[in-house]
């Protein structure tokens, strides 16, 4: 195919890579989101008119079909990481997935993408795993050909985990480990999950698959802090916190949604650790779809030296303290 895509959630992190995979396959998008001056950049990432952003809201059905209106495809990558306001986890992962399927649908959109996550389950301990479980549930419902892709943890250059853990290095002593650090997670690439998105669009054979996301080695959590650790060059105290205190610090973090910064971690977000995100033995995953999975270790370093002392120059900083008298 070679006509529009309507991208639901295109400014965020994951979807503003998809919005960018889609154009190199030649396809023209449109990005819906809630608020358009957040996705002033996004047209530069195609050629001149390939990229159109427009408003949407989920919850709102007419914005909706406006957005679909002379799309051929659907991706939808609306997600929070918690509840805030409106944004709720029910209004976005179930009802706005239900909303956006549904008129889909209705316009005749046949080529359809959801993202949810790994551990979208109905018996998930978090709220957020619950819902994407049931968003998928209504996506299929609506357009049972749907592709629903699940990544792990996704990193890159503006993820919310190898970044809000590294300023955390920046500002305290010890770094947590939520549970003593035993769950196990696999990361997966930006990239790699966008490449995933554009062959799910334009791949017939994907139709009404779903794909596990993850990259090519897993990881406990504690060796995840450790490999951040390494790459930032900071010493930091790993320090156990069990579940039940982690509890009473997520509910703190519950409180501080009201505010306009992120909360470190809410007690859904604890909830959600007491399970591994790791892919499934037997499903399909990014090597299905034609992506190699790529290793977090080279790519890591090349965003998170920021957090070094001395940021980019702090190779050519420890090489002058050497070389200086003493």
């Amino acid at each position: 195919m070679k006509g529009l895509v309507t991208v639901f959630g295109g400014s965020g992190f994951v979807g503003s890579q998809a919005v960018r995979a889609l154009a190199r396959k030649g396809l023209r998008v449109r990005v819906a989101v809630r608020n358009p001056g957040r996705g002033y950049r996004l047209p530069m990432l195609g050629d001149v008119g390939q990229i159109e952003v427009t408003q949407a809201n989920v919850r709102d059905a007419d914005s909706v079909a406006r957005a679909l209106d002379g799309a051929e495809a659907c991706v939808n990558a609306v997600a929070v990481l918690y509840e805030s306001g409106r944004q709720t986890f029910d209004a976005l992962h179930v009802e706005g997935a239900r909303t956006i399927a549904e008129t889909a649908s209705a316009a005749g959109v046949t080529r359809f993408t959801h993202i949810s996550a790994i551990g979208a389950a109905a018996d998930s301990p978090a709220a957020y795993g619950r819902t994407k479980a049931a968003g998928e549930a209504a996506v299929r419902a609506a357009i049972p050909g749907a592709v629903i892709l699940r990544p792990s943890v996704v990193f890159g250059p503006e993820d919310k985990f190898f970044n809000r853990f590294a300023e955390m290095a920046m500002l305290s002593p010890a770094l947590p480990l939520i549970g003593g650090g035993h769950s196990r997670f696999q990361p997966v690439f930006v990239g790699d999950v966008a490449a995933a998105v554009a062959v799910a669009v334009t791949d017939p054979s994907a139709t009404g698959r779903t794909y596990e996301l993850g990259g090519p080695g897993v990881y406990s959590f504690k060796a995840l802090m450790e490999l951040l650790l390494a790459d930032i060059r900071r010493q930091r105290m790993l320090v156990t916190v069990p579940f039940g205190l982690a509890g009473l610090l997520g509910k703190m973090g519950d409180l501080m949604t009201i505010l306009p910064i992120a909360p470190w971690i809410t007690s859904d977000q604890v909830a959600l650790l007491k399970r591994d995100t790791v892919v499934a033995a037997g499903a399909l995953g990014l090597k299905d779809l034609g992506v190699t999975p790529s290793p977090m270790e080279p790519i890591l370093p090349t965003y998170l030296y920021r957090f070094m002392k001395g940021g980019q120059y702090a190779d050519e900083i420890a090489a002058a303290a050497a070389l200086a008298p003493r």
